[in-house]
């Protein structure tokens, strides 16, 4: 039996948000990442809703059809937490499992910290918990970029990425994930100069679609999304990284408690090169309920769009472990 998916707008914590809405029962809210929309989960969406859960998909402030504040504070975590608390009220849900990758991870981790009266659990894809950095993160990223190109200190500079992005949305967010998934090397892109490059100098050209785990038709609606609007929002995301840094002193030593399921891409590049030396052991030091971990095989960033048939069955196993106590 097919379950139809919707569209609809919620008015929250001051911002429009677009989401997409699959099936009834316990809600399971997915965040994405950047460069995505919610419609990157909606492989996932039809197999949740299929097995009697009620699937949310949103697009996170800044990004597709929900709305794009100007203010660098209004993307902070702190700030689309409260989005996500305010969609919870909407469905007059007392909590859900969230769901996150990339981007939509960290702001889990942090709506796990914040508020874990709201989370039945949390599922997060390849970006595990890591507690407080001691410094501001762009002093760490400066610090990098003064060896290699980096995107995350290129991506600091207001204007620069956002107009070589938008030249080409199209072509960006296939190189882009491309570059990220399990058939290429990432960190390769390290081997570039930081001093007069731009992303598109450093991503690979990518092979023509379909892929055998992205189809011409799933690009077509993401870059559609992104040729309206730039990528302007998506990375005020990165240019709010120090204020969530400001943000989060008082959870510097905090532990995350709620039930929590983390599941990685074994070529992942967040895990290789961006998570520390052990990220698991980080991971299982601060996470207290962390009822399992799993590595998909040769899946890379985008692991469940690369691996969607085992991720699903996956997301199903820990969706019943959660909800075993709830009606769905």
């Amino acid at each position: 039996m097919t379950v139809e998916r919707t569209q609809r707008f919620v008015t929250t914590n001051g911002v429009r948000m677009h989401l997409a809405e699959q099936g009834e029962g316990h809600p399971v809210i997915f965040c994405h990442g950047f460069p995505h929309t919610g419609y990157i989960w909606h492989r996932q969406m039809a197999s949740v809703a299929a097995a009697g859960y009620r699937a949310i998909a949103p697009d996170l402030r800044g990004y597709g059809q929900t709305s794009a504040p100007t203010d660098l504070d209004a993307y902070t975590n702190r700030a689309v937490i409260g989005d996500l608390l305010g969609l919870l009220n909407d469905l007059e849900a007392d909590n859900a499992v969230f769901v996150g990758v990339d981007f939509g991870a960290a702001l889990v981790w942090e709506l796990a910290l914040r508020a874990p009266e709201r989370v039945t659990g949390v599922i997060v894809l390849n970006n595990p918990f890591v507690p407080r950095a001691p410094r501001r993160p762009s002093q760490l990223w400066a610090r990098a970029a003064q060896r290699h190109f980096l995107h995350l200190d290129y991506f600091q500079r207001p204007g620069v990425a956002d107009a070589e992005l938008a030249a080409c949305p199209r072509d960006f967010l296939t190189r882009v994930y491309y570059a990220l998934s399990g058939d290429y090397h990432y960190l390769d892109t390290w081997s570039f100069p930081a001093e007069g490059t731009g992303y598109l100098d450093v991503l690979p050209a990518a092979p023509q679609l379909p892929w055998n785990w992205l189809s011409e038709s799933e690009l077509v609606v993401l870059a559609a999304e992104f040729e309206r609007t730039g990528f302007t929002g998506g990375l005020n995301w990165y240019r709010a990284i120090d204020r969530n840094w400001e943000l989060t002193a008082d959870y510097a030593d905090a532990v995350v408690t709620v039930p929590t399921y983390f599941l990685y891409g074994e070529r992942d590049t967040d895990m290789e090169g961006f998570s520390g030396h052990d990220p698991l052991a980080t991971l299982r030091a601060n996470v207290h309920d962390l009822r399992a971990v799993t590595s998909i095989p040769e899946a890379g960033h985008l692991v469940h769009l690369e691996r969607t048939e085992i991720v699903n069955t996956v997301f199903l196993e820990h969706l019943a472990d959660l909800t075993k106590t709830t009606s769905h």
